[in-house]
């Protein structure tokens, strides 16, 4: 697999560049019990592909790390479960942009108040959506998928993993800027249940979060990826192109995939996971693992840089929710 300039850079990082989070003392009593990581989605989608390797990969360092998928509500419920469980270190949860975006910008009665009830401690890889397709739809491309569309007004349909997800929101977002507006949605409970369903042919057209399963899926010629939402193409696919590049600039939509914690968790317990996190991503077999599993690995996150990516991520949504109108509950 031939990497990009930029994959390699973050490779040849290495361990030169410690993460330092001044002012807060070393722990050496946590861990002393199992901690429990709560993955807010069904098993088998791409947060299961970041949350499980980052639990073994720590284990040494944390201990065990016990993997908690709790679905539901888009992410609300799990993410809700870790915002209001005891600050002690022992509850963390597997967040990041999808259940961010939804708890702030989508809700109008939020579970909780993910920039209060929560603390960042580190991205660990971001990802795409790969706006998909079932193999039965003839188009190559997001422009002849929208003459498609245009062609077969009111025959299609798209899934999503839950009204108000991120994915519901790109292909939202994709018909607006596409001006195609008779693609119906069908939500599902979860990733896994949608993506099975397009590959079967219940549904044309599906933003999957991009993983090596999915790659996969195209491969095998069990669904045909038109796109990808990332600013860049992936090292592990470089064939894809951006809907940027296919003319929609503006269809951006990075997902950060990282560890958050319920606020007033010990400062010492955040640096603590925070620079495991860290050491773990400076290894360069795991960087391979996330890349051949179409992830970025953020070698150079902290919990300031992780606030900051989800604050850009509030910024970049919220005109979009509100040109779409759409709000939830």
């Amino acid at each position: 697999m031939k990497l990009s300039r930029r994959h390699l850079m973050c490779i040849a990082a290495g361990a030169a560049a410690p993460l330092v989070i001044p002012g807060v003392a070393r722990t050496e009593a946590y861990p002393t019990r199992p901690i429990r990581l709560i993955v807010p989605f069904p098993t088998g989608g791409a947060a299961d592909a970041i949350a499980r390797p980052w639990a073994d990969k720590l284990k040494d360092v944390l201990g065990s790390v016990i993997v908690e998928n709790i679905g539901g509500g888009g992410s609300s419920i799990g993410a809700a479960a870790a915002a209001h469980a005891n600050p002690d270190g022992y509850t963390i949860l597997l967040g990041g942009s999808i259940p961010h975006v939804l708890e702030s910008v989508l809700k109008t009665s939020p579970l909780y108040d993910p920039t209060k009830d929560l603390v960042p401690i580190s991205n660990i890889a971001d990802s795409a959506f790969a706006i998909a397709v079932h193999p039965s739809v003839p188009a190559q491309s997001l422009t002849e998928l929208v003459d498609y569309a245009k062609a077969n007004l009111g025959k299609l349909s798209y899934a999503s993993p839950g009204v108000g997800t991120l994915p519901h929101l790109t292909i939202e977002w994709f018909k607006s800027l596409a001006k195609v507006p008779d693609i119906a949605h069908v939500p599902y409970r979860g990733a896994g249940p949608a993506l099975t369903d397009l590959i079967s042919g219940q549904v044309q057209i599906f933003s999957a979060s991009m993983t090596g399963q999915v790659l996969e899926l195209h491969r095998s010629k069990r669904l045909r990826i038109l796109a990808i939402t990332s600013a860049e193409r992936l090292a592990a696919a470089p064939d894809f192109p951006t809907a940027a590049e296919m003319g929609f600039p503006s269809l951006k939509a990075p997902i950060h995939w990282g560890i958050l914690a319920p606020a007033h968790t010990p400062a010492a317990v955040v640096e603590r996971i925070a620079r495991a996190t860290h050491n773990a991503l400076m290894d360069r077999e795991y960087q391979r693992f996330l890349i051949n599993g179409c992830f970025d690995p953020d070698v150079h996150s902290s919990p300031d840089k992780f606030r900051s990516l989800l604050e850009e991520d509030v910024a970049r949504w919220s005109p979009v929710v509100k040109t779409l109108g759409l709000k939830i509950d």
